[in-house]
């Protein structure tokens, strides 16, 4: 090769490298995904919301990348967890196990885009403008569980129609725990009963509360709608039964797990839609855009064996009602 013609060669080399190296596939995006409870926790909820991102085609190690943040109940942890994901530079941030997670992010962030899953209504919180018309940059869905303590109440009497006290247990540092104690009042007055409000936020209160409950006669208990009780479950299913207590919850996999029986939506169902709406905001949906989504479905599950350990006949009005009977 002559030396002009090796210069020549150098020179088109130089401005064909850029290029080349600009044709290379796109970072792999990244989900940061932030959850109040913990990975073992939540793990088959995870699962749910990557079938969720899997219809809109994005599959974890393949196209897109999860970098999850777990608080483990610690909720004053949530900011700093919030703010690594956001130095992460993740694409899409996803929060789950309550409001706390989905405000922190509100927060930490008014550029990228947030996926929430709530049970308290998104509006009154701040994360949206309204349903329809989200605005700013947080969607997803709201799952409609605090909202359905009277609801439970009239499913609970109509289970034990001789308990004259119904206890209520919530969670004292729920960000609306003072609405539920309040539906649930409402709703044992109207049907003249009387309502027992107890609170707790750590495993001794639990146990506390429900020997108060126990030592002041009610023959019935409403767990209240709360990430800490979810994580609870099992704690809280051996102490109802061993103090003979009927019980209700507001998820399946209490009663799935032994509990008496739970009515409310469908937490798979609403990690699922999640999922597809992280995926639709990788494709490039803006969250304003997208409406959030609200349930319309709630699921009424009964465990026989407990009913048959508590003594209770389960009436054939409920048994018409459930969506599942566990025998």
């Amino acid at each position: 090769m002559k030396r002009r013609e090796f210069i020549t060669f150098l020179g088109g080399a130089a401005i064909a490298w850029p290029a080349a190296a600009y044709a290379q596939e796109p970072a792999t995006p990244v989900i940061g995904f932030l959850g109040s409870r913990s990975a073992q926790s939540d793990a088959h909820l995870m699962n749910w919301f990557r079938r969720g991102l899997s219809e809109s085609g994005y599959v974890e190690g393949k196209n897109v990348t999860i970098e999850d943040r777990w608080a483990n109940e610690q909720f004053d942890r949530l900011p700093a967890l919030t703010a690594d994901l956001v130095r992460g530079a993740v694409t899409v941030i996803a929060t789950g196990g309550g409001a706390r997670p989905a405000l922190a992010a509100k927060a930490a962030t008014a550029t990228i885009p947030i996926v929430f899953t709530t049970g308290t209504d998104p509006v009154q919180l701040g994360l949206v403008s309204s349903f329809s018309r989200p605005g700013g940059n947080a969607t997803g869905v709201y799952f409609v569980v605090t909202a359905l303590g009277s609801k439970r109440l009239e499913l609970l009497h109509e289970m034990n129609p001789k308990a004259g006290t119904i206890a209520f247990l919530g969670n004292p540092n729920s960000l609306d725990a003072e609405n539920q104690s309040n539906d649930i009042q409402k709703a044992a007055a109207a049907f003249g009963l009387q309502a027992l409000i107890l609170n707790a936020s750590s495993d001794a209160a639990i146990e506390a509360a429900l020997t108060n409950a126990v030592r002041q006669r009610a023959g019935a208990l409403i767990i209240g709608a709360d990430a800490f009780f979810n994580s609870r479950r099992d704690l809280l299913i051996r102490l109802a039964a061993r103090h003979k207590i009927a019980a209700i919850y507001a998820q399946r996999e209490f009663a799935d797990t032994g509990g008496l029986m739970s009515y409310g939506t469908s937490n798979p169902e609403t990690y699922f839609q999640s999922g597809i709406y992280a995926g639709q905001v990788l494709k490039g949906a803006k969250p304003a855009d997208l409406p959030v989504v609200q349930s319309t479905r709630f699921e009424l599950v009964i465990n026989l064996k407990a009913a048959a350990a508590l003594g209770l006949d389960v009436p054939a009005k409920l048994l018409a009602l459930a969506d599942e009977v566990i025998e």
